[in-house]
């Protein structure tokens, strides 16, 4: 089921996420509901805040990354194969360089931005069947990864650009709180009446 992505300005992108239990309810049925959401959104990553619930919860499908042409094949073949889900996870490390990387988000439509994140990371989570998991990832796998553990801390891409870039983008922003914003994807707006 498709579910409408919460857009930016609304209270819960902005929530610390809390861990859940094996008997969280309809969890098989929620992360089957994240995976089409972000699927007809033509998304990378979905985190449960980004559906309206402040849960440590997100999904990553890294396949639409690798045809990039900037890419080696091995490279590709890694984001082609990736597809996971993150449940209760923990960032243990972030290390290495920090690279730059045009970033979007499915609920801040129609902006994008550079961002510096470190290039390797190490993340304890549970996957859909509740093992637990100690992994380190690299490049475009470990960014993603960041990008949406920052979701269930409240952080947003937005939140790592100069103060001058967000200045820029100021309208842009309020015009996804007010609805404005024309996806073409299902979205939930904060300031928007009858959403």
């Amino acid at each position: 089921m498709i579910l409408p992505i919460v857009g930016y300005g609304d209270p819960v992108l902005r929530k610390m996420c809390e861990e859940i239990s094996p008997e969280y309810p309809n969890l098989k049925d929620l992360i089957a509901n994240m995976y089409d959401t972000m699927y007809n959104a033509y998304g990378v990553g979905l985190a449960a805040p980004q559906i309206g619930l402040a849960i440590r919860l997100f999904v990553i499908d890294t396949e639409p990354f690798s045809d990039s042409e900037d890419l080696t094949k091995e490279e590709q073949e890694q984001l082609k194969g990736f597809k996971q889900t993150f449940i209760n996870a923990k960032m243990l490390k972030e290390d290495g360089e920090e690279w730059s990387f045009n970033e979007g988000c499915l609920s801040i439509p129609d902006v994008r931005e550079d961002v510096y994140r470190n290039e390797r990371i190490t993340i304890e989570f549970f996957d859909e069947n509740f093992n637990k998991k100690t992994e380190v990832y690299d490049g475009l796998i470990a960014r993603v990864i960041q990008h949406e553990y920052d979701h269930i801390e409240g952080i947003l891409f937005t939140d790592k650009i100069s103060t001058l870039k967000r200045t820029l983008i100021k309208k842009k922003l309020q015009n996804i709180m007010d609805g404005k914003a024309r996806p073409d994807y299902k979205m939930r707006f904060c300031n928007k009446k009858g959403r």
